[in-house]
């Protein structure tokens, strides 16, 4: 709600400068939960390190409720002359339904396949095919609804479509990073939980900086493109260089290497949310403004799931391999259970079997960073030929 509260009060020509003061906030608080995350996790344990949230959270909402204005509400619903309940009986419930259940259930299905289960398995098969359903259902009812949760013309006109389909790829291949990264400080350089989130401090503040950065020179230049286009061509530079990385390679370079990510980040998704709006009109803004949020946070469900199921299964492929001696068979099984169940299992394994499991570790997530260069090739394609207008002279 807080961009589309943004988009009643703020003019767009100047609200790249307000979306800079977002960007800074929100980057310091990524800094902070990333560099204290780890350290929350090794001394209260992971039930703590997310309860802990909960007096924070319960803060943020009293706030909201004191202080958001009353008067605010989208362009329609204020000029509209239907009441609460013609609005309540037009909502779009089944594409409500359909949407969350599709998504879930194409996520239980790479979870468990190959992880859990096997590709066979019933709940598996169940799972993808049940999600195909709920997806074609959905574009059934979303061309027919009164008022789609997700309308079909937004995602279907350039370069609207263009711009959120490279945010739902920017956001997948950004947390296939974001959330291997601290896998492969653990299993591979053997850092403890509070290190790994330690070394997540440096990209955060990239992020912040170049988020409010860019939220300056939108509104300077009134252009956007550019900074879309260099915000993705980072990211394909950093996605690469993590997947180049080779096996005595500093751990300094490693973290470095997390940082242009972060400022393609940085760059592309406060030019993209300015973008979108300044191509739509005021009636479409708010609704523009939730399918963009929606399909990046589809994204950020789908890097982690995608990058598990790839990262898991590449493990085990890998340690197949990998893994020598006598009893190899019993040894094999043995060591998937523990390193699977936690990594801090390595460090007790013997000095052969350890070097086995780092290094199936290893090309285990550079299968992983292998996708997010996919992810990013995608994204500089949607974004490279697309046009967008200056700020005031839609």
């Amino acid at each position: 709600m807080g961009p589309i509260i943004t988009n009643d009060l703020v003019p767009i020509e100047i609200r790249g400068t307000f979306q800079a003061y977002i960007n800074l906030f929100f980057g310091l608080g990524s800094a902070c939960g990333a560099a204290f995350g780890g350290f929350l996790c090794d001394t209260l344990g992971w039930r703590w390190t997310f309860g802990i949230q909960l007096p924070v959270i319960l803060i943020i909402l009293l706030v909201a409720c004191v202080y958001t204005p009353a008067s605010l509400g989208p362009h329609l619903a204020k000029n509209s002359d239907k009441s609460v309940l013609q609005t309540i009986k037009e909502f779009d419930l089944i594409g409500s339904f359909l949407l969350p259940a599709s998504v879930g259930f194409l996520i239980l299905g790479l979870s468990l396949g190959g992880n859990i289960y096997s590709w066979s398995h019933p709940i598996v098969i169940i799972s993808l095919i049940a999600a195909c359903i709920m997806g074609a259902l959905l574009i059934l009812v979303e061309k027919r609804a009164a008022l789609p949760v997700m309308p079909l013309a937004v995602l279907s006109t350039r370069p609207r479509a263009n711009i959120i389909f490279s945010n739902f790829f920017s956001t997948i291949g950004i947390n296939t990073i974001l959330f291997n990264a601290p896998l492969y400080f653990q299993a591979v350089k053997l850092d403890s939980a509070s290190m790994s989130g330690f070394r997540l401090a440096a990209p955060s503040l990239a992020l912040t900086v170049c988020g409010v950065s860019s939220g300056f020179i939108m509104t300077w230049s009134g252009r956007m493109k550019s900074l879309l286009v260099l915000g993705a061509f980072s990211m394909l530079a950093g996605s690469i260089c993590l997947f180049s990385m080779w096996s005595t390679i500093p751990t300094w370079l490693a973290t470095v290497f997390l940082i242009p990510t972060s400022v393609g980040q940085g760059l592309t998704f406060p030019a993209s949310s300015i973008a979108v709006l300044a191509t739509s009109t005021q009636e479409e803004q708010a609704v523009t403004t939730s399918i963009l949020t929606l399909w990046r946070s589809i994204g950020i469900v789908l890097g982690v799931a995608i990058s598990s199921l790839i990262v898991q299964n590449g493990l085990v492929a890998y340690l197949d391999q990998l893994v020598t001696g006598p009893d190899k068979a019993e040894v094999f099984t043995q060591i998937v259970l523990r390193v699977r169940k936690t990594v801090h299992a390595i460090v007790e394994l013997s000095p052969k079997h350890q070097a086995e499991v780092i290094d199936a570790y290893e090309q285990a997530l550079r299968l992983a960073f292998g996708s997010a260069i996919v992810m990013f090739v995608i994204v500089v394609a949607l974004l490279g030929p697309i046009k967008l207008p200056r700020l005031g002279k839609r």
